[in-house]
């Protein structure tokens, strides 16, 4: 065996005998940030996890395989089910989480796993999918009038300086920050005034065919909440006429049913088996709000379909204006209705845009995450 054959199987001997520990914010779905936490899993299958709270069998058996240490909030009433509402508990109930006697530490972040308890000796390595959305770029969206009682407006008015600090606070725990997109990078360095690199999130585009089935619906496949900004897409439809396929479920449900018309279908949460199939019939894929990067756009463009997004956040980084989909530049049903009109001008070639989503395949995030990681923590000498 070579010299380096040797030096391999020591490294992953020596990975083997450290102690590392795998947070995220909550573990009560699997959305966009819990596949990048579940391919964390896969590297360090001996890892143990760390959450606020964990609604068993609702994240995959590759998470649910790990030991899974929960904050107190596990045992505070519907806390799997509305933990939102215990925000401004979320600091300490992540400080809770003790891992500073661990070697490595890897956090995935969109509010508080960041802030976990680490050792001064401790390699704390944060992927972060965003600086908390809800106490900065997206406050009013999520606590206006509109979405929010007088009470809980007051209650995030008095906490909302505190949470700010902490969330600041809590950054210089992190040594080393991995960025989910060059947009996020960029919020770390105004909020945090830190460096990140920048590792785009796993797509894992083998769950699609080329599809040139066009079925006459336009789609829409997002959570129902206030950022997403399906409402003004409801109404440019409800303009348009057009029909148009909602997927998802959230807090918006009821509101956005109420003001959409007949063409307009609500398909509630589905399975992975009815999501591929309403990728690969739709005509296209409509994105209306401002993400920080923006897994569905990949997705649909997975299966050839064309996106028209809001020219803003992560998705200036995923679609190529007039080669996978158009933009529209203002958030309002004016500017969709334009842009949905103006798909018929471009011959968007389905080959081009399936081609161009394989940059964003969950192996090339495999490996460089992985060699990432790896060059971290060579640099600490803890795998040497």
């Amino acid at each position: 065996m070579s010299i380096g054959g040797i030096l391999l199987i020591l490294s992953r001997t020596m990975k083997k005998n450290l102690k590392i520990g795998l947070v995220h914010d909550w573990l009560v779905s699997m959305r966009g940030g819990e596949k990048v936490f579940e391919v964390f899993c896969e590297l360090f299958p001996d890892a143990v996890v760390g959450t606020l709270v964990h609604r068993k069998g609702y994240v995959s058996s590759t998470i649910e395989s790990h030991i899974i240490k929960t904050s107190f909030l596990q045992k505070l009433p519907y806390s799997s089910r509305k933990y939102q509402y215990y925000l401004p508990l979320f600091p300490s109930a992540i400080e809770n989480l003790d891992f500073s006697d661990y070697d490595v530490v890897i956090s995935s972040s969109h509010a508080v796993a960041k802030g976990v308890k680490t050792g001064k000796d401790t390699l704390h390595i944060c992927y972060c999918h965003t600086p908390m959305r809800y106490i900065w770029d997206q406050y009013e969206n999520y606590f206006d009038r509109e979405r929010s009682s007088i009470f809980i407006r007051t209650g995030m008015k008095i906490s909302l300086p505190y949470l700010r600090q902490w969330d600041i606070n809590s950054s210089r725990s992190v040594n080393y920050f991995i960025a989910n997109s060059k947009n996020v990078q960029n919020r770390i360095q105004r909020l945090y005034k830190r460096d990140a690199d920048v590792i785009y999130p796993p797509v894992d585009t083998s769950r699609f065919n080329l599809s040139k089935e066009d079925e006459g619906y336009f789609l829409i496949v997002s959570a129902l909440v206030p950022y997403k900004r399906i409402d003004i897409a409801i109404e440019a439809f409800n303009l348009l006429g057009y029909r148009l396929v909602i997927a998802g479920s959230g807090q918006e449900e009821q509101r956005l049913k109420l003001i959409a018309k007949s063409n307009i279908e609500f398909a509630g949460w589905v399975d992975d088996k009815k999501l591929i199939k309403l990728y690969s019939g739709c005509r296209a894929l409509v994105f209306p709000g401002e993400e920080d990067f923006g897994i569905v756009p990949v997705e649909a463009m997975a299966a050839g379909k064309p996106v028209i997004a809001y020219e803003a956040g992560g998705a200036l980084e995923t679609v190529v204006q007039g080669v996978t989909g158009i933009f529209f530049k203002e958030q309002n049903p004016e500017a969709i209705c334009n842009a949905v009109k103006g798909l018929v001008e471009f011959n968007l070639n389905p080959e081009i845009i399936r081609s161009h989503a394989l940059n964003f395949d969950k192996n090339v995030f495999r490996k460089k995450v992985e060699k990432y990681i790896n060059e971290k923590m060579e640099e600490w000498g803890l795998n040497i």
